[in-house]
C-alpha cells in the first residue's frame, strides 16, 4: 500500500503517550498511519486529534497536532499516512 509522508514528530509526552506532529500533509480521525524512525516503526489508526488542547476531526498542512500514540516515539520520527 502506498504511504504518503505527512509530517514529523516534534515532541513526545511520555506519561500520557501523546505525540505532537508538525504536519506537511493532512490527517483525520480514522486514518491509518505509520510512524517510522531510527528506533520506531509501527502502524496505528488515528483515534484522537487535538489542536491547542481542543479536539478536532482533521488537521491540515502547517498545523501542529497532538495525537495519542500506542508506542513511544521520538522527535524527528517521520509520520506517513497509508493510502
Amino acid at each position: 500500500m502506498p504511504e504518503v509522508e505527512i509530517g514529523k514528530v516534534t515532541h513526545y509526552f511520555d506519561r500520557i503517550g501523546v505525540a505532537v506532529l508538525s504536519l506537511t500533509g493532512s490527517i483525520q480521525i480514522g486514518d491509518t498511519i505509520r510512524i517510522y524512525g531510527r528506533a520506531t516503526n509501527f502502524v496505528q489508526q488515528v483515534t484522537s486529534l487535538q489542536i491547542e488542547h481542543q479536539p478536532v476531526s482533521s488537521a491540515k498542512p502547517g498545523d501542529d497536532v497532538a495525537l495519542k500514540v500506542e508506542h513511544k516515539v521520538h522527535a524527528n520520527d517521520k509520520v506517513y499516512r497509508i493510502e
